[in-house]
C-alpha cells in the first residue's frame, strides 16, 4: 500500500508526477478531465465581487431573439409607411438597403397604445404590451455589420469575430457568483443561434468564466451531462474529492499563480455541490399552478421560468434564446413574425409579472433584442432585408427608467436620428447598471488590455433611473 503523508511531505521524499500519483491511487484519468472538461463548459466560477461604484442592478437576465426582429413590425410604430407606402425616399438610400428592389412597406400588423405611458405596440406582442410602463425602450440602436454570424456576435461579445469574451464572461470576470453551488453564468432556451459557444465562451479569459449551455426539456438530472456519479456514494466522492483537491493545491503552491488550474480546482468542488444544487433549480414542481399556467407550455416560456429560478438562487446572468440559429431572419415573408413572436410573448410578460410580484424586477436588469433590426423597403413582395443602421432593443428594471422611450430613428424606421446607441454603448450602460466601469473591467492578453467595450462606449445617463 503506498503512503503519502501531505502534510509531513517537504517535497524530500520521491515525487511522482500527478498522472503517477493519481494512477498508484485508483482514482483513475477520468477524474483529471472532470476538471478541464467543467472548465471549458462554464462549470466553475471563483466569487469575486468587484463593483467600482454601487450597482442598479444584481443579476441580468438576457433574452436574445437570434436573427433580427424587426423593429417597425414590433414596438417602433411608424405610421408613415402606410402613406408612403411602395415609394423610395431619400431616407432608404442608405448602402444595404439599395439591396431591396421593392419600395417602403407598411408592417402587415395592427398597432395600438398601451399602458400610461401610451406606447405603441403590435399586436404580435400584446401580452409584452401589458408591461410597457415596466420597460425602457431604446429605438436608436446601431451596429458595425449587417450580417448575422457577426451581428450576433457584436451584440454576445462586443466583436465581431469569435475571438473575444462574451458579456456574460466579463461580468463574472468582475463579479463572480453568488452562489457557489451553481454556475454563475447559464445560457437555456429554444435553440441556440449562430456562433453557438462563441456567444457564451470565455475567450482568453480564464475558462472558469464561461457560460454553461443547457439544453432545456431534460429532466432536472439530466440537464446538465454527466452531472450524477454512477459509481460512487456521496461520500466516497467527497474523499476522493478532498484527496485530489490537496494534491492540486500542492501543485499550484510549487507552480505560485496559475488560473488555469485554479480553475480545475474550482470546477471539481463545484461539480460537487451541483449534483444536489442543479437538480433543485431546474425542477419546477414547488412552483404554484397559477405561476406555471402564467408562463405557459412553449418552451421559451418555461425557459424564463428557470432563468427566475436561476436569478433567485445567485446566478450573475442566464441567456434565454427565442429561436434557433437565426430564426428571426424573415426575408421571403415578414409575417413570419407573428409565429415567432406568439413562441416567446407570453413567456416575456410573464418573467417580468413575476419578477415584479416578487420584488425581484427593481435589481434584476432584463434586456431584450436580437442582432440588429429589418429594413423598411421590401424584399420580394412582402418580406424585409437586415438593417443595422437603426432597430430597436429594450431594457426593463435593474435602474433603469420606465414607461420610457429613448431615440429614435426617422419617419420610416431606416436609421437611428437622435441619441444614436452603439452596441458598445448599450453595453457600457449595462456594466455600469450592475456597478461596473466599463473603462476599468480590463483583462491583459497579447500585450495589451483588452474590454468588453473595445476602446469605445459612452453609458447611456439619460435611461438610468
Amino acid at each position: 500500500m503506498l503512503r503519502f503523508n501531505i502534510m509531513q511531505n517537504d517535497f524530500n521524499l520521491p515525487l511522482f508526477s500527478r498522472r503517477q500519483m493519481l494512477h498508484r491511487l485508483g482514482a483513475g484519468f477520468g477524474t483529471i478531465g472532470l476538471a478541464g472538461m467543467l472548465a471549458e463548459n462554464g462549470m466553475c466560477a471563483p466569487v469575486k465581487t468587484g463593483t467600482h461604484f454601487e450597482p442598479k442592478a444584481k443579476r441580468i437576465i438576457q433574452l436574445f431573439m437570434p436573427g433580427g426582429p424587426s423593429a417597425i413590425d414590433t414596438f417602433d410604430y411608424k405610421p408613415a409607411l402606410e402613406e408612403h407606402q411602395g415609394k423610395r425616399p431619400a431616407e432608404a438610400a442608405l448602402k444595404t438597403l439599395r439591396n431591396t428592389k421593392g419600395g417602403l412597406l407598411k408592417s402587415p400588423f395592427e398597432f395600438k397604445q398601451y399602458g400610461e405611458s401610451g406606447k405603441w405596440v403590435s399586436d404580435i406582442f400584446s401580452k409584452t404590451a401589458q408591461c410597457v410602463d415596466d420597460i425602457c425602450f431604446l429605438h436608436s440602436m446601431h451596429t458595425d455589420i449587417p450580417e448575422h454570424a457577426g451581428g450576433i456576435l457584436m451584440m454576445n461579445t462586443g466583436h465581431v469575430q469569435p475571438i473575444r469574451p462574451s458579456m456574460g464572461s466579463w461580468l463574472m470576470y468582475g463579479l463572480g457568483s453568488e452562489n457557489k453551488n451553481l454556475p454563475g453564468f447559464i445560457t437555456l432556451g429554444d435553440g441556440v443561434p449562430r456562433g453557438r459557444q462563441s456567444n457564451w465562451s470565455s475567450a482568453f479569459l480564464p475558462t472558469a468564466y464561461a457560460g454553461c449551455n443547457v439544453e432545456v426539456g431534460k429532466t432536472p438530472q439530466q440537464v446538465i451531462d454527466n452531472l450524477q456519479n454512477q459509481t460512487l456514494s456521496s461520500t466516497a466522492q467527497e474523499e476522493q474529492l478532498n484527496l485530489i483537491s490537496e494534491i492540486n493545491k500542492l501543485h499550484l503552491k510549487r507552480r505560485q499563480q496559475d488560473d488555469q488550474l485554479e480553475a480545475g480546482i474550482k470546477s471539481m468542488e463545484l461539480a460537487f455541490r451541483m449534483q444536489m444544487a442543479v437538480p433543485d433549480a431546474f425542477d419546477t414542481k414547488d412552483e404554484t399552478k397559477e405561476t406555471l399556467d402564467l408562463y405557459g407550455n412553449e418552451k421559451f416560456g418555461k425557459s424564463c421560468l428557470l432563468a427566475r429560478r436561476l436569478v433567485e438562487r445567485g446566478v450573475r446572468m442566464v441567456q434565454v434564446f427565442g429561436g434557433n440559429d437565426i430564426a428571426w431572419d424573415t426575408h421571403a415573408d415578414i409575417r413570419l413574425h407573428k409565429p415567432l413572436a406568439e413562441k416567446v410573448d407570453q413567456g416575456i410578460a410573464a418573467l417580468l409579472i413575476d419578477l415584479k410580484q416578487r420584488g425581484m424586477l427593481e435589481d434584476t436588469l432584463v434586456v431584450w433584442g436580437g442582432e440588429f433590426g429589418r429594413a423598411p423597403t421590401s424584399e420580394g413582395p412582402i418580406g424585409r432585408d437586415h438593417n443595422h443602421y437603426g432597430f430597436t432593443t429594450w431594457l426593463a428594471g435593474g435602474g433603469v427608467k420606465s414607461g420610457f422611450s429613448y431615440g429614435a430613428t426617422d419617419q420610416f424606421g431606416c436609421r437611428a436620428v437622435e441619441n444614436g446607441m452603439h452596441v458598445h454603448d448599450l453595453h457600457a450602460t449595462i456594466l455600469h447598471l450592475m456597478g461596473l466601469d466599463h473603462e476599468r473591467l480590463t483583462y491583459r492578453h497579447s500585450g495589451r488590455d483588452f474590454r468588453l467595450t473595445d476602446v469605445a462606449g459612452n453609458v447611456a445617463k439619460d435611461i438610468i433611473a
